[in-house]
């Protein structure tokens, strides 16, 4: 009799462990069809919970998963809610353990407010800590059900590890598609070759320190006696970047079309750009019309790198003007500048970035050495001072571009 009692009650716990084992499957088979399916996180924790509440009978709960180098609590329930730091800080004190331990004798007031401590390890990297209370199970069912609420935990690890994965891949995917459609809107603005007539020689270079930069320049023959020119910087990277410079050179084009006077052109640029960007953006650019029946030269400085104007043997920085635009729903103070042209002078436009490197030299650059070198190349044609003043930068100053480098230079003949 005594023998069958003992056969019976072994065959009971034998029954109630595969089904045990039968139920924990089952769970991880619910959970691994919602990470197929690609659930939402809330919902993987949300099943997270529900399984240890219902099934484990867990009655506390804090699991905090690594986060840029600090551990965030993603699931707490049951008991006072601690701070974030107080958690942390607690259990730091067991970041070398590798597997769940008993921890209701821990000196730490708030350790010993739980059952367990469960760690997730890749490698030789913690992942992500729980701590579990409230918790009730012993004798040959503990072991089973630490591991089992370890391993439910690391496959929700891992599925989280892949959702951030595959964001930072389809981030990257359309960051790269955003950098080819902003190069294919920037070539469409940049001019194919440079006008050239009996009056005027142009020379650029365009030298983007990465595939896409915020330079703009251009040149307009308005009409038989006029023309206008302008160079850029449009604050900013990318596709946006491109969209608003496309637009900020339809802008120009049709108002130059119309407008005779540079302030009420710079004043509605200054008026658009302001209401496509609500002042997220600017522009800084350098405008000039040139008549030369005339020979006069109007300009407007809209807070960029001063043109040098090469003139009877001296290097003329035009400064006059305004402040960026975009900024201001009104221009603080608008000043154009008019200057009468000598035959033969040169007219150096450039960006930022051709002051702006990484030199390998103690030698100084600044504007008043590129005034400088201005002076000294002024006879050059417009692509041969380009040319020769890139080497300088190059051979002298052993200099590395940080920025996009735009040079536009004009001899007025």
């Amino acid at each position: 009799m005594q023998q069958y009692i003992d056969d019976s009650s072994g065959e009971d716990e034998l029954i109630r462990l595969l089904l045990k084992r039968q139920s924990e499957l089952n769970s991880l088979l619910e959970i691994t069809r919602a990470i197929n399916k690609n659930t939402a996180t809330p919902i993987l924790i949300q099943m997270l919970e529900v399984i240890l509440q219902n099934y484990l009978q867990v009655g506390k709960l804090r699991f905090l998963i690594e986060k840029e180098n600090k551990y965030v609590c993603i699931s707490k329930y049951g008991g006072d809610i601690e701070s974030a730091v107080l958690l942390n800080k607690a259990c730091n004190k067991l970041s070398k353990v590798k597997s769940p331990i008993a921890i209701a004798d821990h000196e730490d007031a708030i350790l010993s407010k739980y059952n367990y401590f469960i760690p997730i390890y890749h490698k030789s990297k913690a992942l992500a800590y729980a701590l579990i209370g409230d918790f009730d199970t012993s004798g040959e069912m503990l072991n089973n059900d630490l591991n089992f609420i370890q391993t439910l935990m690391n496959v929700i690890i891992v599925a989280l590890e892949n959702k951030k994965l595959f964001r930072e891949r389809l981030q990257s995917e359309r960051f790269q598609r955003e950098m080819e459609l902003a190069v294919e809107v920037q070539n469409m603005l940049i001019p194919l070759r440079m006008h050239k007539d009996d009056s005027v020689e142009i020379g650029a270079k365009y030298l983007p320190h990465q595939n896409i930069g915020g330079d703009y320049f251009d040149f307009i023959r308005l009409n038989e006696n006029e023309f206008l020119w302008c160079i850029a910087d449009v604050s900013g990277k990318g596709i946006s970047a491109a969209l608003l410079m496309a637009n900020f050179q339809a802008s120009l084009h049709a108002w130059a079309a119309v407008e005779d006077d540079l302030t009420n052109i710079v004043d509605r640029l200054n008026k658009i750009v302001l209401s496509n960007t609500k002042g997220e953006r600017f522009i800084t650019l350098f405008l000039a019309r040139y008549n030369e029946k005339k020979r006069k030269l109007n300009y407007i400085n809209a807070g960029h790198n001063p043109t040098i104007l090469y003139s009877d043997g001296e290097a003329i920085p035009l400064k006059l003007g305004t402040t960026m635009i975009g900024v201001f729903e009104e221009l603080p103070f608008l000043n154009e500048g008019e200057i009468d042209m000598e035959p033969g002078s040169l007219i150096v436009n450039y960006t930022d970035g051709l002051m702006d490197f990484e030199s390998t030299t103690n030698k100084v650059w600044n504007e008043d050495k590129l005034c400088e070198f201005v002076k000294s190349h002024g006879h050059l044609s417009p692509d041969n001072f380009n040319d020769a003043l890139l080497d300088h930068l190059n051979v002298v100053h052993k200099s590395k571009p940080i920025d996009d480098i735009t040079l536009l230079t004009l001899r007025i003949f």
